[in-house]
């Protein structure tokens, strides 16, 4: 298992980083918005916490910020019906501590929100992980307060919010976040949306 990646921030796509470790191997790795959101400049020093996804059409490495966010994802993606892309869809929306609130208190329509998430998944989620998510319960009330731009609710978080409440879907929004942060690094919640609005109307 791969259970962390350490080096130099080489690259930033829309989904996915490269990082290039110090014997010169370069790892490909998606991850959510608000890791996204949160990764320094390229050329700067990173490291993730990742969960290796082996299928029958490939492997696939995945980032987080901490052991709390690649835990979670493993739960995730754990449930029958539940693949990574989902599971990073639910992260990057929500977030981990939201996330896993959600499914502890069964907030069906918070989680059929989610782009990829009908109403069904959403219930088999609650279903099957609402009872055993009380490892997340700590960081809910570390997260309880104002947070900046590390916190558990970040930036891109509040703007993916604001462009829904434009409009505009979940994936859709999320992309152009996405583009935005690999293309001119972090800023306040105004200054994301301004920039994905751009891209949005622009192309």
């Amino acid at each position: 298992m791969i259970a962390q990646v350490s080096g130099r921030l080489a690259a930033k796509q829309a989904d996915r980083v490269m990082i290039e470790t110090p014997g010169g191997v370069g790892y490909e790795i998606v991850v959510p918005l608000g890791v996204m959101e949160r990764l320094p400049g390229v050329g700067e020093a990173v490291s993730l916490a990742t969960e290796l996804v082996v299928r029958e059409d490939g492997w696939s490495l995945y980032g987080f910020h901490d052991e709390a966010g690649r835990r979670f994802f493993q739960r995730l993606i754990g449930v029958s019906g539940v693949g990574p892309k989902i599971a990073i869809a639910l992260m990057s929306a929500l977030g981990v501590e939201r996330g896993a609130r959600a499914v502890k208190e069964r907030n069906i329509a918070l989680l059929a929100s989610v782009s990829g998430i009908g109403k069904k998944t959403a219930e088999r989620l609650a279903l099957e992980l609402a009872d055993k998510l009380g490892e997340f319960d700590e960081l809910a009330e570390a997260g309880a307060g104002p947070t900046g731009r590390g916190g558990a609710r970040g930036a891109a978080e509040a703007a993916l919010h604001a462009l829904e409440r434009l409009g505009y879907a979940t994936a859709e929004a999320d992309g152009a976040l996405r583009q935005a942060l690999a293309a001119d690094g972090g800023g306040d919640t105004e200054t994301l949306v301004r920039r994905a609005l751009q891209l949005l109307t622009h192309g």
